[in-house]
This record gives C-alpha cells, sequence and structure tokens, in this order.
C-alpha cells in the first residue's frame, strides 16, 4: 500500500535492515546483473595482492540499490522521482546494512503530494556507508 500524505509528518524516521551478512556470492552476483567486473570487487587476490584492499568489496551501486529498495518498500513502487547520494565508505563482505528514512518536508508538488527524505545507510558498526536524499510522489 502506497504512504499518503496524512501518514508523514516532518521527522518521521523509518528504518530498515537491507542486508545481514553480506556475501562475497551477492557481490559476484551483482557484477553479473550490473555488467560491472571490476577485480575489486569480484577477485579476492586482485583486491588484495593488486590493490592492497584487506578484500573484495561490494559496489557502491550494490548499496544504492539496496537503500532504494527500502524506500520503494517505504513508500510504494513507482513513487519515487528523485533519488540520489554518495558513497561514503566501503562495504565489505560481512558487512550488516541499515537504511534509515527520515522525512524532511511534506509539501503539494504539480497537483500531487510530495514527500522529502534525507537517507543514511549504515553498516554495524554505525559507520556511514551511503548518504543522500529521495523525493516521492504520495497519495
Amino acid at each position: 500500500m502506497a504512504l499518503s500524505s496524512k501518514d508523514l509528518s516532518v521527522g518521521d524516521v523509518h528504518e530498515s535492515l537491507v542486508v545481514d551478512n553480506l556475501t562475497r556470492t551477492q557481490i559476484v552476483q551483482y557484477a553479473g546483473a550490473s555488467g560491472d567486473y571490476n577485480p575489486i570487487h569480484t577477485d579476492e587476490v586482485f583486491a588484495t595482492q593488486v590493490a592492497g584492499y584487506p578484500s573484495v568489496f561490494a559496489h557502491g551501486m550494490l548499496t544504492m540499490g539496496m537503500t532504494a529498495r527500502m524506500l520503494t518498500d517505504y513508500v510504494g513502487d513507482g513513487r519515487l522521482t528523485k533519488f540520489g547520494g554518495r558513497f561514503t565508505s566501503q562495504v565489505w563482505p560481512g558487512d550488516t546494512l541499515t537504511a534509515t528514512a527520515t522525512v524532511t518536508s511534506v509539501e503539494q508538488g504539480g497537483g500531487a503530494p510530495i514527500a522529502n527524505f534525507d537517507v543514511v545507510t549504515t553498516n554495524q558498526s554505525g559507520v556511514v556507508v551511503f548518504s543522500g536524499a529521495a523525493t516521492a510522489r504520495l497519495d
């Protein structure tokens, strides 16, 4: 069920676990789905011995996609009109991520109510791995 403008108030917070114990398999599956086979994401030997990272790590867009799923689960399919952000820390195999959307405004926009959100995704240690903003059309 899609959200109505009556359901939201400035300051409301929605939080969701988006991945529990991210696996290397999930990272490789994302590489296949996206076509991004950069070896820093899929090749442990390359990531550690050539690039100097402690391990392979998730694609930033995988983190953003999981965050977007939290948003669409919250506001309803087809409701996002804008979503963007920046990757602020790497996501490693074994990480557990929680995404949070905070309502910053609810207003009329082009004949339909819209809500604006600040969006943050953190890992199990509370480190912000993605931060951004979203806008959604409401009923």
